[in-house]
C-alpha cells in the first residue's frame, strides 16, 4: 500500500524512491509487525481475561500444567492482525504471490478461530470435529495449490527441487498439486501439534519463516539464483515482507507468550502460521528444506503418529506422552529446558537448511 503511494510521490521527490528496496521494507515490516503486537497485546490480553477465554488443561498431562489454567487464549489473533496490517502496509499488493500467503494464513487461521471459539466459548471440548477441520483445510490447501499451479509461469516453478544437488529438479506435473495440498495442511497440523508448552513453537515458526524469507529473496533475484543454482521464480522476493512481518509479530507474541506464558496462541494461530510457513516452502520450491529447517514439527508429528500405531497395534505407548515435548516432561525436564533445547535443535536444523544453498 505504502509502496504505491511512495511510486506516486517518487516524481515529485526522488528519494521515495528508496521504499522500492525489498531489504528496506522488509525491515520496516519486522519493526511494525513488532510494535503492533507490543502496542496491542495488552489491550488484547485484557480483554481475552474480561472474556474469560481462559484455556482448559487436561488433566491426563504433567502436573505442572494444571497451574495455566484460565491462562486467556485465541493470542493468535494478534500474531494474524500483525501480519496482516504490516504485510498491507510494506508489500506490493500487485504481487500474486503475497496474496496467496495472507489468503491461506487467513483461512487456516479462521478455522482454528472455530475450534478454538467451541472449545473456550461453548465449552465444547471437541472443538470443532476432526473431520470438518481436515474438510475446510483440505478446501484451503487444494485451493492454494491449485492456484499456483494454474497460474506458474515457467516450469521451474512446478518442479521439486533436491537440496545439496545442482541438478536435480524432477518436474512434477498434476503432483504438484498434490505436493502442495499435503506441505500446507501437513505443515500447519505439525506446528499445532507443537504448540504445547509456553513459546516453544513460536520461535521455531519464526527462524524457519525467516529462514523461507531469505529463501524467497534469493530465488525472486535472477543473479542470485543462476549464482545459487536455486530455481528462479519471478516475483518471490517479495514475500521476504510478508516473511518478515511473520518475524516481528512472532516475536512480538512471544514477548507475552514466554515462560511463563500470559496468552496462549491456540490454533487460530498455529495453524496459520504453519500453513503460512508450508505455502512460502512451496512457492519458493523448497520443501524438502523446510522438512529439514522444521525438524523439531515433524518430530513432534512422528511422535504422536508413533504413540497412536503402537498403542492400537500393540496396546503399548512408545513415549510417556505425546508429543514429544510432554515425554520430555513427565521424565523431570523442567519446561523451559525442553522449550530452550527445542530452540537450540530448530537453531541448528535451520542453518542446516541455509546451508544447502551453497552445500550443491
Amino acid at each position: 500500500m505504502l509502496l504505491w503511494l511512495a511510486e506516486y510521490l517518487q516524481q515529485f521527490y526522488a528519494p521515495f524512491n528508496v521504499l522500492s528496496y525489498l531489504t528496506l521494507r522488509a525491515i520496516l515490516a519486522v519493526l511494525t509487525a513488532l510494535v503492533f503486537s507490543w502496542w496491542a497485546g495488552p489491550k488484547l490480553i485484557a480483554k481475552l481475561n474480561a472474556l474469560q477465554m481462559g484455556q482448559a488443561i487436561r488433566d491426563d498431562g504433567p502436573q505442572s500444567h494444571l497451574a495455566k489454567a484460565g491462562t486467556p487464549t485465541m493470542g493468535g489473533v494478534l500474531i494474524l492482525l500483525a501480519i496482516v496490517v504490516s504485510t498491507l502496509l510494506w508489500s506490493d499488493l500487485g504481487n500474486r504471490f503475497v496474496w496467496v500467503v495472507v489468503a491461506v494464513t487467513l483461512a487456516f487461521g479462521s478455522i482454528g478461530w472455530v475450534d478454538d471459539y467451541r472449545k473456550v466459548v461453548e465449552k465444547n471440548p471437541r472443538g470443532l470435529p476432526a473431520r470438518w477441520k481436515y474438510f475446510w483445510q483440505s478446501l484451503a490447501g487444494l485451493g492454494a495449490a491449485i492456484f499456483l499451479y494454474s497460474s506458474a509461469q515457467s516450469p521451474a516453478e512446478l518442479e521439486l527441487i533436491v537440496p545439496f544437488f545442482k541438478q536435480v529438479a524432477i518436474p512434477l506435473g498434476l503432483g504438484f498439486i498434490v505436493l502442495c495440498y499435503f506441505v500446507i495442511v501437513g505443515t500447519s497440523n505439525a506446528v499445532n501439534l507443537t504448540d504445547g508448552l509456553d513459546g516453544l513453537a513460536i520461535l521455531p515458526t519464526v527462524l524457519v519463516g525467516g529462514a523461507l524469507g531469505l529463501f524467497a529473496y534469493l530465488s525472486g533475484n535472477v543473479q542470485f539464483a543462476q549464482y545459487l543454482h536455486i530455481p528462479y521464480i519471478n516475483g518471490s522476493g517479495e514475500l521476504i515482507v510478508f516473511a518478515a512481518a511473520l518475524c516481528g509479530a512472532g516475536l512480538g507474541f512471544l514477548w507475552f507468550n514466554t515462560y511463563p506464558a500470559m496468552v496462549f496462541m491456540g490454533d487460530v494461530g498455529a495453524l496459520a502460521l504453519g500453513a503460512a510457513l508450508g505455502v512460502m516452502a512451496v512457492i519458493v520450491r523448497q520443501e524438502l528444506v523446510l522438512f529439514i529447517m522444521g525438524g523439531v514439527f515433524v518430530m513432534e508429528t512422528v511422535s504422536v503418529m508413533m504413540q497412536v500405531a503402537s498403542f492400537k497395534l500393540t496396546g503399548k505407548r512408545i513415549f510417556r506422552m505425546a508429543p514429544i515435548h510432554h515425554h520430555f516432561e513427565l521424565k523431570g525436564w523442567p519446561e523451559p529446558r525442553v522449550i530452550v533445547r527445542f530452540w537450540i535443535i530448530t537453531v541448528v536444523l535451520v542453518l542446516i537448511g541455509l546451508a544447502t544453498l551453497k552445500l550443491r
